[in-house]
């Protein structure tokens, strides 16, 4: 293209910001456009006018593409062209020639923009180059951008959307709104909220923080209390959290203080029993007989260590399983009658706001940072984004490593066509979670449950399982990919073997890690690199639980 078409217009910049649901920030240049002139590829400057470092050069923009795109991805065509690229030594050079060329470029345009050399990022690149493919919509903007004969596999990714786009045509009528003003906010482009006001957005969020008060009273500190309000929250507490999930049936009994009036909890008994209770319940819809024997067996053990430590308040919540199950009431009169407190079968929000609570009551942070909290549980993942104010937004997914192990990854060790489709189907599903939650405005990532705990073990090389080690460790991407694929190319017994490896994850853990290392990757993705680590935290929805018995 020629200078002037390079050149972004300030027309140019709000067709980008409508196309990505959120302002273009740091656009130096339009790198491919439509045959009707609109943006395709928006470029980049490699130091971002916040001071990061930013490898990204080019940028896929147009909707139509970019959902072209994450159809391949979906069906597994990265994972197949990184096999292509150990195996096809020809590809392989011409891959690195690709990478080679990119650097080069964004040299250049470092130079043509005044930002200069950005030694952060030296002969890093982008889209997984020059050895894997890890973003199918870096290599379509490099091959778009650089025109045919540049990037083998951009070009090829181009080739194989074709039955959804073509360079010869133009897909942008009814792509993006063109009617409402252009969005000035940052917000992911895959969100619904794309074109609302500030007040619009506020509005939005303060309905869905109306479902999940409760369960965050403990944070907002919205009410005063009344005088034996104050006594009670100075006074220590002894209470008792079940939590009952998927995979696992928790107990916490712990004391409560407060400090300045936060609640502050001090454990006396933790502790986890496998109980597979989301046994089948993918298949057949019902809790299975051997499955609530085993939840029974555990409540037993969990209601005389309860009677034994004197807890004054007894809370009870269950999650997806039991959420799912035709037979439900047979769970619920098997723990009233053991326990003497209903079970409690919450919402997915609720279950969302619990875990950010206690995942964030030991953890520091400006009232401003914006934390996203991700539950990995058995059969459901919660994505919650919330400051010290409380939760902003909140989705609960079908989404778990023993749901998704039933359901796809049925071999030992799992095929790569298994693993293909499974990490299709938890793209889709944060696509989903887009729809709630914008994932962009995060500022840093927890993670929570046995499953991410696991995964930070094995990248630590732990000797044993030590949740004083796990708790609060900040790991890179770069590290939890390679953890969790590991752990997802291992057989069964090599994993049992692992000396932090609880038996009752033995069989799980593989699509588990598939989950956290997606999640992962594309929070980073779509933070546009801000997000580049994951705090693990040993404290969760238990921790939420007790925190709520004590109000």
């Amino acid at each position: 293209m020629t200078q002037e078409q390079l050149t972004p217009t300030s027309e140019d910049l709000e067709t980008l910001s409508r196309q990505l649901g959120r302002p273009a920030r740091d656009v130096v240049e339009i790198g491919a456009r439509c045959v009707c002139g609109n943006p395709l590829v928006a470029t980049t400057a490699p130091r971002l006018s916040n001071g990061i470092p930013f490898p990204t050069t080019y940028y896929l923009a147009h909707p139509v593409i970019t959902a072209a795109v994450s159809r391949l991805e979906a069906a597994g065509v990265m994972n197949e062209m990184t096999e292509r690229l150990e195996q096809d030594p020809e590809l392989a050079a011409r891959y690195r020639a690709a990478h080679e060329a990119y650097l080069q470029v964004r040299n250049d345009i470092g130079a043509r923009t005044g930002v200069g050399p950005v030694p952060e990022i030296d002969g890093v690149s982008a889209g997984g180059m020059p050895t894997r493919v890890k973003c199918l919509h870096v290599l379509v903007g490099h091959s778009l951008a650089a025109g045919p004969g540049v990037n083998p596999l951009g070009d090829e990714a181009l080739e194989r959307i074709s039955p959804w786009w073509t360079r010869d045509r133009c897909y942008c009528d009814g792509a993006w709104d063109t009617t409402a003003a252009a969005p000035s906010r940052d917000l992911s482009r895959h969100t619904k909220t794309q074109g609302l006001s500030a007040e619009e957005l506020d509005a939005k969020r303060a309905a869905r923080r109306e479902a999940v008060e409760a369960a965050n009273a403990e944070q907002q500190g919205d009410s005063v209390p009344d005088q034996n309000e104050a006594q009670e929250h100075t006074a220590t507490k002894r209470v008792a959290a079940v939590d009952c999930g998927t995979n696992s049936i928790r107990l916490l009994i712990a004391d409560v203080t407060y400090d300045g009036g936060v609640p502050k909890l001090t454990d006396v008994v933790r502790l986890m029993r496998v109980n597979r209770l989301g046994q089948g319940v993918d298949a057949t819809g019902r809790l299975a007989p051997e499955a609530l024997e085993r939840t029974f067996e555990a409540a037993d053990e969990y209601a005389a260590l309860i009677r034994e430590h004197g807890a004054e308040q007894v809370r009870f919540v269950a999650t997806s399983a039991s959420r799912d199950a035709e037979n439900r009431s047979e769970f619920v009169d098997g723990i009233r009658a053991r326990l003497g407190v209903e079970p409690e079968v919450i919402t997915g929000d609720e279950e969302a706001a619990l875990s950010f609570a206690g995942a964030t009551s030991v953890l520091g942070g400006s009232n401003g940072t914006k934390t996203l909290v991700v539950d990995l549980g058995g059969g459901s993942t919660e994505f919650v984004l919330g400051t010290s104010e409380g939760v902003l937004a909140a989705k609960s997914t079908d989404m778990g490593c023993v749901r998704f192990t039933e359901r796809h990854l049925t071999s030992n060790p799992p095929t790569e066509a298994e693993i293909a489709v499974a990490r299709g189907d938890i793209l889709d599903m944060i696509a989903q979670v887009l729809t709630t939650v914008p994932l962009a405005e995060a500022h840093r990532l927890v993670g929570v449950a046995g499953t991410i705990t696991t995964v930070t073990a094995h990248a630590l090389h732990l000797p044993e399982y030590s949740a004083e080690a796990i708790h609060g460790t900040e790991l890179d991407v770069a590290r939890i990919d390679q953890a969790a694929d590991e752990l997802l190319h291992m057989d069964r017994d090599s994993r049992a073997a692992l000396p932090y490896m609880h038996p009752g994850r033995v069989d799980v853990i593989g699509a588990g890690a598939l989950i956290w290392q997606t999640i992962v990757d594309r929070v980073a993705e779509l933070t546009d690199g801000s997000v580049s680590t994951a705090v693990t935290s040993e404290h969760d929805i238990l921790d939420g639980i007790a925190l709520s018995a004590a109000r």
